[in-house]
């Protein structure tokens, strides 16, 4: 068998050092003096016989190569963790992190009941969720500080995987006081009443800013945005006061038309869905508990 002259503690200090751009900073995390820290950074890579880091002013920035390791170091020190809880006494009940990050409807929506769900099912899972709009969470994911990205979006981050995941239904909603509410009760909206109405719409990088665009602007040629909100609570409560149109998910508007403060407006579009993605680093070694979580998460056949 070949001799592995790589050590644990080394990766361990390179993911540190990635983590924080400093060895300085570094070496608080781990424990070590600065000087101890830069040697075994330094051993490391004269190890693979490579720079890891490009300096940029007092930072040390990952290169090309410190991009490729990070993904392997990082999986291989998860592996290392998993097997000293599973030696630790804690058999089944072993202790593993799990960070998630969501686009906003998915974070706030889709996501807690399979987050119930899957914590009954593994109860030794810590889970940590951050919540974002879709580029956010594929950022996060592409720098490896979520092992697991849930999107509204395309992706257009590089170097990640996309794995199709459910079929999200967008509708058109109102006040049912607004005008164009109540001309819809008589004839269905056309493409000349919604090229001509106030629109309400999230941020550009949101995924469902993206995902109205994509489904409206076949249709309509052009979509003027009177009204930018950051979130879909502000943008359906605004759209409830009568400011104008939006174009949602329906999990996101469900109670507010169950309480009758806003109505799907009928028009002559098609029926509009997106398709909303689970993501992960390409290069990532999945986790049985990832496996087991992507697994959960995916509808019944």
């Amino acid at each position: 068998m070949a001799r592995v002259r790589i050590t644990l503690r080394q990766l361990q200090i390179f993911c540190a050092v990635a983590h924080t751009g400093s060895t300085t900073a570094a070496a608080e995390s781990v424990a070590l003096s600065q000087s101890a820290t830069s040697a075994a950074l330094n051993e490391l890579e004269g190890l693979l016989a490579v720079q890891l880091f490009d300096r940029v002013g007092k930072r040390l920035v990952l290169n090309d190569s410190g991009r490729a390791l990070l993904p392997n170091a990082r999986a291989l020190l998860e592996d290392a963790q998993a097997i000293e809880d599973g030696f630790a006494g804690r058999g089944d009940a072993v202790r593993v992190n799990l960070r998630l990050a969501a686009s906003t409807t998915i974070g706030n929506y889709l996501l807690p009941p399979l987050l119930a769900s899957f914590h009954r099912d593994w109860p030794g899972a810590r889970l940590a969720l951050r919540i974002g709009n879709t580029m956010e969470v594929a950022t996060a994911v592409a720098e490896l500080d979520a092992d697991l990205g849930m999107i509204e979006g395309p992706c257009h981050v590089p170097g990640l995987a996309v794995l199709p995941w459910l079929e999200d239904e967008l509708v058109i909603v109102a006040a049912p006081t607004h005008p164009l509410a109540r001309a819809a009760a008589q004839a269905r909206l056309t493409v000349r009443q919604l090229r001509q109405a106030p629109w309400l719409l999230r941020e550009p990088g949101s995924g469902t800013r993206e995902a109205a665009e994509q489904a409206l602007l076949p249709h309509l040629q052009q979509l003027p945005v009177d009204i930018t909100l950051g979130s879909p609570e502000a943008i359906k409560n605004a759209v409830a006061a009568g400011m104008g149109l939006s174009c949602l998910s329906r999990a996101v508007v469900q109670d507010l038309l169950a309480a009758r403060r806003l109505m799907v407006v009928p028009t002559t579009l098609p029926r509009l869905t997106r398709r909303l993605s689970l993501v992960h680093h390409a290069q990532k070694k999945l986790s049985s508990v990832l496996q087991g979580f992507i697994a959960h998460c995916q509808p019944a056949p």
